[in-house]
Order: structure tokens, then sequence, then C-alpha cells
């Protein structure tokens, strides 16, 4: 089977999390989260002591991840009860995979549906309950602005091979988020003057993640996704880092 939960899957699941903080519903608003759930402004981030930034942001970090891993135990269970149409269930992820990644291109044309989503309210009263609240509601209030990498990432995890498989893609799909937000939580300033660059290359950004999704989409419709999984295995071994085999 075309697992999509091994391989190259992860990395593709990392690319989708890293293309969600990038995008332009997200990445505005770092400041005003990194602010809700660290009780320090902006203005003053670069100069507060690293462990009183860096410990809230990890809880903030660990709450949303183990909100989007939930989801994609779910799924693999999901998917694990309708393995009798398997060959089914692949073609319907593809297509949503594929989906998903026109609908995320389409958003190059159609800036309605790629707009800004305010919760400024909603974090600042998450952000006084802790971290952990602060990561919880982002979790949820911004499942629709993430929508559509999250939404594949989860459709993949749906053809994973067992329900930890399933688990670290939804892993690496909280990782491709939380990094760089932990990052800029340390380096402020430089992470901010890296997002001016990244803000003027928006377009190319959300073209490039909607062409990996609808590639990936493809690869599991085709069957190919297995084979490249075995080449990228293959590769992995021979430098002794294959620890997919293993979940």
């Amino acid at each position: 089977m075309a697992d999509p939960a091994a391989g190259v899957g992860v990395l593709a699941a990392l690319f989708a999390g890293l293309v969600s903080f990038l995008s332009p519903c997200v990445l505005p608003l770092v400041p005003g989260y990194l602010s809700a759930v660290t009780g320090v402004s902006a203005v003053e981030l670069d100069r507060a002591p690293v462990r009183k930034v860096l410990a809230p942001s990890l809880l903030f970090v660990a709450s949303f991840s183990a909100i989007f891993i939930a989801l994609g135990l779910t799924a693999t269970s999901v998917g694990g009860t309708l393995n009798d149409s398997r060959d089914v269930l692949e073609k319907v992820s593809a297509g949503l995979i594929i989906a998903m990644g026109l609908f995320f291109m389409a958003a190059l044309f159609v800036t309605k549906l790629n707009r800004e989503w305010r919760i400024d309210a909603l974090m600042a009263r998450a952000g006084r309950g802790g971290p952990l609240v602060a990561g919880a509601a982002f979790a949820v209030a911004w499942t629709p602005c993430v929508g559509p990498t999250l939404g594949a990432i989860l459709s993949a995890a749906a053809l994973a091979e067992s329900t930890g498989r399933g688990a670290l893609l939804l892993v690496f799909y909280s990782a491709g988020l939380a990094i760089p937000f932990l990052l800029t939580a340390v380096a402020f300033s430089k992470m901010t003057r890296a997002f001016a660059v990244v803000k003027r290359h928006y377009r190319l950004i959300m073209a490039t993640g909607g062409a990996v999704l609808i590639a990936m989409g493809v690869l599991i419709w085709t069957g190919e996704l297995f084979q490249l999984n075995i080449e990228a295995q293959r590769f992995l071994d021979g430098l002794g880092l294959n620890f997919f085999n293993d979940v």
C-alpha cells in the first residue's frame, strides 16, 4: 500500500506545517500570539530573558500539537475501519489531498479564500488562561485558516498502516508550525526581518505549498508513492537514519 506516513510523506507533512505557519492568515499575527502566550509585549520580546518566553512557548506548541495529533489518530482509526474498501479509501483520500492543494493555490487569485482571521480577543482571553489554554484555542479557532494543509495531512493519515504512523504524520505537521514559532520567541527581531522577506514572496510560497499537496495526492492516486517511499527508505538505511520502520 502507498503508506503516506513513511518516507517522503513525513517530509511533506513537515513542509505543510511550515507553509501553514507562513500563510498570510497566520504569519502576520505571530507577534500577537507570542504576547498573549508569554505576557511580554512585542517591543520587549528581544529584551526578555529566554526562559521567560521559551517555557510558555513550549507549552503553547505542545498544546496545539496534542490536538492535531489526536485528530491524526482519529483519522487513522477511521481509515482502519475501512480496510475492506482500502482501494476506494486511497482514491478518496488522494482526491481530497489534490482538492486541498488546488484550494490552496486558488487563494492566489481569490483573496477571500486566504483572508486573515482576526481572533485577537479570543487569544487575549485564552492567554490569560495560560499557554496550554492558548495552544488549544489556537488549534481549534485556527483550523479553518490552516484547513487546506491540515485537511490534506489528515486525509493522508487515514491511509497510515498504523495509528503510530498516523500520529507521526501529525507530529511532523505540528513541528512545521512549532519550530518557526519557537525560533521567533527566542530571536524575535531576526525572525521578523526574515518574515519581511517571506511576505514579499507569499505567492511563490502558496504556489509551492499547493503544488506539493497536489503532487502528493497524485502519487497516492497512481500508487507511485509506495515506490518513492521505498527509495527514500533505502537512502535513509544507507545513512543509518531510517526510523520509520520502527513506528
